[in-house]
């Protein structure tokens, strides 16, 4: 019986085969996840080679409006970075574990740190449409969990510490990242920081269930990250998370959104990001 050590590892040598030893490709040290809306935000990468996710065995299909669905490999700031051009979500059907495939993948890779981004629903009202948060912790509450079940340890311990999931050290490289992006007055890109809360999704929130969110701590919401991030942990990686925020969730003044709206702010967005990337890689 195939094993789930066996399918990534038969993934693993696929992408070395078919990238690295075909292509002469640099390993890289750095993944980059792109969120919803966020597809151009690795838009000055040096593509050297990219695969769609559906010629990769063992791959997950991403079938969510705006994730394109492939492996890019090249170089950014002058230095070799993975991307995954859309992510898995629990709401499309996937398990947690399907959700961290990728992550396993990675960790058999040599990936050391993990970028992830996504589009959020902002909670805390001095945020506004088109910040970017680095996130400081994470709320869990899609009642799921990557390492249920039993543990493989090869790929970690049983009782992993979350005690700080997203890297102070990358938020702290980030920041400085952040100082080198300008936008049109010359000004540098400010960063939020925040708690984001998971769900599993694709029905958004409630009033009340946003005036909960509220009052045990979260700053934004959305439907993907802490999966990959608990994997990613449990893998020894180091975690950085960007929240995009698409709208501002006020319950006492809430307003109806719809997907495209949230895509399309976080479109206007992924310029932005890109800027902060190609900073960032260069101090990585």
């Amino acid at each position: 019986m195939t094993t789930r050590t066996d399918k990534v590892a038969e993934t693993a040598t696929f992408i070395k085969t078919h990238f690295f030893h075909t292509n002469k490709i640099q390993m890289p040290q750095t993944a980059f996840m792109t969120g919803t809306g966020l597809g151009d935000s690795t838009s000055s990468m040096d593509i050297e080679t990219s695969i769609p996710y559906g010629d990769i065995p063992n791959f997950p299909l991403s079938t969510v409006e705006s994730h394109k669905g492939e492996l890019v490999f090249g170089l950014l700031g002058a230095k070799p970075l993975m991307v995954m051009q859309g992510r898995f979500h629990l709401y499309e059907g996937y398990s947690p574990r399907e959700v961290t495939f990728p992550i396993r993948v990675m960790q058999h890779l040599g990936i050391k740190n993990l970028i992830i981004s996504n589009a959020s629903g902002g909670l805390n009202l001095n945020f506004r449409a088109g910040d970017i948060m680095l996130i400081t912790d994470h709320i869990n509450l899609t009642g799921c969990n990557p390492l249920t079940g039993p543990n493989e340890d090869t790929w970690g311990i049983r009782f992993p510490d979350m005690t700080e999931v997203y890297d102070k050290e990358l938020r702290t490289l980030a920041l400085k990242a952040a100082q080198q992006v300008r936008d049109s007055s010359g000004n540098p890109l400010f960063l939020r920081h925040g708690v984001y809360a998971g769900l599993q999704g694709p029905s958004l929130e409630t009033p009340a269930e946003t005036r909960y969110l509220k009052t045990i701590g979260a700053d934004a919401v959305g439907f993907s990250t802490i999966m990959e991030a608990i994997a990613g942990v449990h893998a020894n990686m180091k975690i950085l998370g960007l929240a995009t925020i698409t709208n501002i969730n006020n319950p006492d003044a809430p307003e109806k959104a719809t997907v495209e709206e949230i895509i399309n702010k976080a479109k206007c967005t992924a310029g932005k990001i890109n800027q902060l990337l190609v900073n960032l890689m260069t101090l990585l």
